[in-house]
């Protein structure tokens, strides 16, 4: 199977961004049912406007650094960080003086970290409960003590 390339980054980057976005450019690098991943760039000056969507999303700048929001807070962001916009929040993003670049990868649907975290997703009430550990062992060991062949590279 050959390998499949995709272009992006400078040459490939056209106006992007929700409506009211300014001095944005990017470009989808993949888009399917489990989610997209698009590489932005900030000019200096740029913005993406506050808005919301629903699914839970990525924000992860790679070069350069700016501003994200998410609901009513808003922090310095730099290379090597990546902001978490949760599903259904209103986020944002933007620069001042200098000039970021970001990939944004949008997972689909809200995200499940309630349930990672050890809650029960919500019942049909809408109520949540807190999941009971689970309690278990390891099953027993072999004894196998004498039953290696070092002639046949196994360990003693």
């Amino acid at each position: 199977m050959p390998i499949e390339i995709r272009r992006f980054g400078v040459g490939h980057r056209r106006p992007e961004g929700p409506i009211g976005s300014v001095g944005l450019t990017g470009q989808v690098i993949a888009s399917d049912g489990r989610g997209t991943i698009t590489e932005l760039a900030f000019a200096r000056g740029a913005r993406i406007e506050p808005h919301t969507s629903p699914n839970s999303t990525w924000f992860i700048v790679v070069e350069g650094g700016g501003w994200v929001g998410v609901g009513e807070e808003w922090t310095r962001i730099a290379a090597g960080e990546a902001a978490v916009w949760p599903a259904d929040v209103t986020h944002a993003a933007w620069t001042e003086h200098s000039e970021m670049r970001a990939l944004v990868v949008e997972l689909m649907g809200p995200d499940d970290r309630e349930v990672i975290a050890g809650r029960a997703a919500a019942a049909a009430d809408g109520d949540t409960a807190p999941v009971e550990h689970a309690v278990g062992q390891l099953a027993p060991r072999n004894d196998r003590s004498g039953s290696a062949d070092p002639t046949e590279g196994e360990p003693a």
